[in-house]
């Protein structure tokens, strides 16, 4: 394995006061963001929930000569929707679905209930006309579009898709648990559980700060970043149980410093090729990649940082609160055996 760093000497654990202070502080900065949104008079809600989420308007376009989807966004702009989605159609290359944000009845159009549809139209003029409802678009050889389909998504729809993204998370957090307390102990479980959660919350935290528009492919992330954050979690107590076996005599306070600062190269290398490849996508993703590639961006920081300041001092922690293992340095008192269970070493050989 390709070493940057070797005879890494760190107290990872000694710092973790310093570490849970940071997490805290950042935590705290959202839920402040998101509690003053929703009770401040006149404030924005606490997310910036995208239409997926918040219910709206989607439009299938059929064109003769089909604009770029930044084309189509501007012209949309231009009457003002700004937080429009824009998509291929899968099956028919000439359309286009433009998802747009509930409007409810305008002025500008009296004749709709929602005016999503007549903001969309009122954009799509900029390219040219539409064809005549009762003509098809190649029989209409002025017409540069027609709209096809229209279907309005209400905010129950939208409730629903929030209610689902939430249980696709916790469901992962709870196969993850599940998974390490089978091969580990589930007080490395908790460890790494926690740890996803928190790298889950500070991501939702820089979403309410700076109102990165949540959606669907940011419930995606949210879920890449779950398997993600894990990954490190993992090697790093995989070095932990390997030490346990073989340096029986030493503490496990210092045989986790040890088994992170061991692993330290592989972290940053393999975290560094993942925070290039994201941060690619941040600068030359689009917009249509902008939320998923921020939760990304923001998420593999985090995740990277979580793997060494939250899951092993947690997982540590909780075993010295069923009297495994003592939190201590090893100058400062006796020290108990590494044990990967509740079980004393003496008593029970640490599976591989």
């Amino acid at each position: 394995m390709i070493r940057i760093f070797s005879n890494i000497n760190v107290d990872w654990m000694g710092k973790r006061k310093i570490f849970i202070f940071v997490s805290v502080a950042v935590l705290l900065a959202g839920l402040i963001s998101a509690v003053s949104r929703q009770v401040v008079e006149g404030g924005t809600d606490a997310f910036n929930l995208g239409v997926d989420f918040r219910g709206g308007t989607v439009v299938t376009v059929k064109f003769k000569e089909k604009p770029s989807a930044d084309e189509i966004r501007s012209a949309l702009q231009a009457v003002g929707i700004g937080d429009a989605v824009i998509q291929d159609s899968i099956d028919k290359r000439d359309e286009v679905l433009i998802k747009v944000p509930a409007l409810g009845r305008r002025e500008e159009c009296p004749d709709f209930d929602e005016a999503g549809r007549c903001f969309v139209k009122k954009a799509l003029d900029s390219f040219g006309k539409e064809a005549e409802p009762a003509l098809s678009l190649d029989q209409d050889a002025e017409a540069r579009y027609k709209i096809v389909g229209t279907e309005v998504v209400g905010p129950v729809a939208g409730a629903q898709l929030r209610d689902q993204a939430i249980a696709a998370t916790l469901l992962g957090l709870l196969g993850i648990l599940l998974y390490i307390a089978y091969n580990y102990d589930w007080t490395y479980a908790a460890g790494a559980v926690i740890a996803v959660f928190h790298d889950v919350l500070v991501t939702l935290a820089f979403f309410s700060v700076f109102q990165w528009e949540i959606n669907l492919t940011v419930v995606a992330a949210f879920l890449t970043l779950v398997g993600y954050s894990v990954n490190d979690s993992i090697v790093i107590f995989d070095r932990i149980r390997e030490n346990m076996t073989l340096r029986r005599g030493e503490s496990i306070y210092k045989l986790t410093n040890d088994s992170i600062n061991q692993t330290m190269s592989r972290t940053i290398i393999t975290n560094a090729m993942v925070f290039l490849s994201v941060l690619a996508l941040v600068l030359f993703g689009g917009d249509v990649l902008r939320s998923f590639s921020l939760a990304l961006l923001v998420g593999a920081v985090t995740g990277t940082y979580s793997t060494i300041a939250i899951a092993s001092p947690i997982a540590i922690w909780w075993q010295s609160i069923v009297g495994v293992a003592e939190m201590k340095q090893p100058t400062k008192q006796p020290e108990k055996l590494a044990s990967a269970s509740r079980t004393p070493v003496a008593r029970r050989t640490v599976a591989r």
